[in-house]
Order: C-alpha cells, then structure tokens, then sequence
C-alpha cells in the first residue's frame, strides 16, 4: 500500500485527520498538504484535513471543536442545538473547558469559551460519535442547569425554553434538572421555574 493510500484509507475511516494522526503511522505530515494540493484532501480547519469528497453532517463545526480541543465539553447553546432544546442557532461552538485550561488558538470553527471548574465541569458528560470523532457534550438535563447559571450570558428566555422543551420532548426529567441545578449551584434560582411546570 503507497503513503498515499494509507493517508485516505486513515481519511475514510477517521473523516477528520490531524497531522499527528499520520505521523503515528510512521508518515511525514508533509504529505497532508500534498493531497491537499493534489486535491485529494480538503483542509477544514487549522491542522484537519477531510477526503475531498466527504459529507459534512449537520454537527460539523462540533466534530471539528472537538478534534482540536479534545478536553473541552460542548456546552450551553451549542448543546441545546445538539439536543433540539432551542430555537437559536448559534454561529459559534460554545465550548466549556477547565478554568486553569489555556484558551485554545483555534481560527475555525469559531469557538465560544466558557469556563467551568469541579464537578460543574464534569458532570452530565455524554460521548457522542459525529463523523466518527468522539464529541463530548452535556447531557439535556446538565445543559438546562448551565442555562441558568449562565442566564446573564445566553438570557434567561433562552433558559426557559430550553426547560420547557426538555421536559416537554422528554429529554430529561425534573429530577435529572434538579441534580444537576445542585451541581451548578442554582437551585434556588431553578426551584420556583420548576415548579410552575410540574
């Protein structure tokens, strides 16, 4: 098999490559910017190349958040999108990471970061496969909880209708809000809200 059938045959099974991903074959990451110039590859972000014929899923910009920032956790109103909770669509990837973390250099997709820290940070983490790259979103539940603690950032309408249509669309229960209103430390805030719709 020729490096460059390695590279695709890497390209078609993983669809996001990073130059590091080929060197752990043994190739030099010159040859990602070969293919690209040969048009076999597609560069979609700083250091991530695609087959050049690849789909791109609805949840793209999330794959690729989470490719190049591996630890982050896709949150807030980019993990109500991923959840169908909301009517906004949001133009950045919001990205929680730890507040000790470095901000992240990344030019595309444009990233929205939001630092959490303890248990806020990793708790109500689910692992979902988007174009075969392993993203790391909060789960409905935790997401509703962030909206409220971040209500001053995302607004509180955007909070509530995002309650509204986990428990309406039965995403999450009013316990799962609770828990993780705990860990988030707005329960009071979150209590009377939730009562209203029980």
């Amino acid at each position: 098999m020729t490096t460059t059938e390695r590279i695709l045959k890497l390209a078609a099974r993983q669809r996001l490559v990073r130059p590091r991903d080929v060197e752990a074959l043994g190739i030099a990451r010159a040859f990602l910017t070969r293919l690209e110039r040969r048009g076999l590859l597609e560069r979609r972000a700083r250091g991530v190349y695609v087959l050049a014929d690849a789909p791109v899923s609805e949840h793209h910009s999330l794959a690729l958040a989470a490719k190049l920032v591996p630890r982050g956790v896709v949150c807030l109103l980019s993990a109500l999108r991923f959840h169908g909770l909301t009517t906004q669509d949001p133009h950045e990837v919001w990205m929680a990471i730890d507040v000790k973390a470095h901000k992240p250099s990344v030019e595309f997709p444009v990233l929205r970061i939001v630092r959490f820290s303890g248990r806020s940070l990793a708790e109500g983490i689910e692992t979902h496969l988007i174009e075969a790259v392993p993203v790391r979103i909060y789960s409905p539940a935790k997401t509703v909880a962030d909206c409220f603690k971040y209500r001053n950032k995302i607004g509180m309408d955007v909070a509530l209708e995002a309650l509204r249509d986990a428990l309406r669309k039965r995403k999450a229960t009013i316990d799962e809000i609770h828990r993780f209103a705990k860990v988030c430390r707005v329960a009071n805030v979150i209590r009377p809200y939730l009562e209203s719709v029980a």
